[in-house]
């Protein structure tokens, strides 16, 4: 085999969520291959009883379903999948067999494919691919995929997925389910470590966004506090009273704001959202965006003076922490387990403080911005060159 192969192109293997998927999309294109990328999704059926049995891996969920239909003749109801972007023109189901025979087929002529999954329900669907044409692709698995790593060429993880083996996790977890919860040893060298979760919010990204939404954004009262907010979480929970408690800090700090810009995510609760509107939308400083398109959520990473953001939120925070402005978190007395590791891993960075309501948003102060996406591409350049393996030069 030439051991100067180079990877022209990538493919994605989704699950259908944003969060996951745009760290996949996020390594690609630090990596430069975003315009080289094909995008598959592994398909889990909606609704019915397999809302409540979640836990159960896609390929138990399609034999369910086809029994269910088989004996009803009346089909689940497919959750509608979330719109991609529009340069992604085909997303196809993604089939292990099928991926395998075009690496395998179109190996000489356009060399290895770089596949990149993320989320519980792609690796089984991953790691076949890697099992059937292993001298083919290099296979990237983002988030810990809670099964042997070493079906994996590298897996890029948060630390705080690897929090059950830290002594205080050590101590809320039960002796007899120890050997259930993963993952149950330290991270070997095929391992990444990062603080919060990969994302597309990079230098350039920030750019193009300061440049899309200048005329709206520039013009605004400085300082421009952006706001966003997630949805609870089992392991983060809180409903109408952190909407009261954000309101009423929020009131408190707008004095000290030029604008106030608010955003909800698909998550966020309707009571929630309702509460805010109601005590905030008539306010002159105020601007709350109605989740109708487009979307302004790279332009407030760009043009934002300083974010308040709700504590479940991962990604968002992750985003928000590699900008180096400051960034207010609400909510993080209320999580647990991972979720408050990973609050704690960013406050002890000088990342995040907590949102009182006696801040002044004019303040500043200096942290070093997260730079995760970017430290996981790198890993794998190191990794692809131990294969004898390259990217195009650049």
């Amino acid at each position: 085999m030439n051991s100067m192969q180079t990877i022209r192109r990538a493919i994605v293997i989704g699950n259908g969520f944003a969060g996951a998927e745009n760290q996949c999309i996020g390594l690609v294109r630090a990596l430069r291959l975003s315009d080289k990328c094909t995008l598959y999704r592994v398909g889990r059926p909606r609704g019915g009883i397999n809302e409540k049995l979640h836990w159960l891996p896609v390929s138990a969920h399609k034999q369910l379903e086809r029994v269910v239909n088989w004996i009803s003749e009346n089909p689940f109801q497919t959750k509608k999948l979330v719109p991609f972007p529009a340069e992604w023109r085909d997303v196809l189901e993604a089939d292990a067999r099928q991926i395998a025979k075009v690496a395998r087929d179109s190996f000489e002529r356009d060399g290895p494919i770089l596949v990149v999954a993320s989320g519980r329900d792609t690796v089984a669907v991953a790691s076949s691919i890697k099992k059937l044409v292993p001298d083919n692709v290099f296979l990237v698995q983002i988030q810990h995929p809670r099964s042997r790593l070493s079906r994996f060429d590298l897996v890029i993880a948060p630390s705080h997925d690897y929090y059950p083996l830290t002594p205080e996790a050590q101590k809320q977890i039960p002796w007899f389910l120890r050997r259930w919860v993963t993952p149950r040893k330290p991270p070997d060298k095929r391992v990444v470590l990062t603080v919060g979760a990969l994302h597309q919010a990079d230098s350039a990204a920030l750019r193009s966004a300061a440049s899309v939404w200048h005329d709206e954004m520039a013009p605004l009262p400085k300082p421009l506090l952006v706001v966003s907010i997630g949805g609870p979480t089992r392991h983060c929970r809180y409903g109408a009273d952190l909407a009261m408690q954000l309101t009423a800090s929020l009131k408190n700090v707008l004095p000290t704001c030029g604008t106030l810009r608010i955003s909800f995510s698909r998550r966020t609760p309707k009571i929630v959202s309702d509460i805010l509107v109601a005590e905030l939308s008539d306010h002159p400083k105020v601007y709350i965006w109605n989740n109708e398109d487009p979307n302004p959520h790279m332009g407030h990473l760009a043009w934002a003076d300083a974010f308040v953001i709700t504590a479940d939120s991962v990604s968002m925070l992750s985003e928000a922490c590699s900008t180096g402005k400051p960034v207010y978190v609400i909510g993080a007395e209320r999580c647990t387990w991972k979720f408050a590791h990973f609050l704690k891993s960013l406050q002890c960075r000088g990342a995040v403080r907590p949102f009182t309501g006696e801040e002044n948003i004019s303040e500043k102060w200096q942290y070093s911005p997260l730079g995760d996406t970017e430290k996981a591409a790198d890993e794998v350049i190191k990794a692809l060159a131990e294969r004898g393996w390259r990217l195009p030069a650049q």
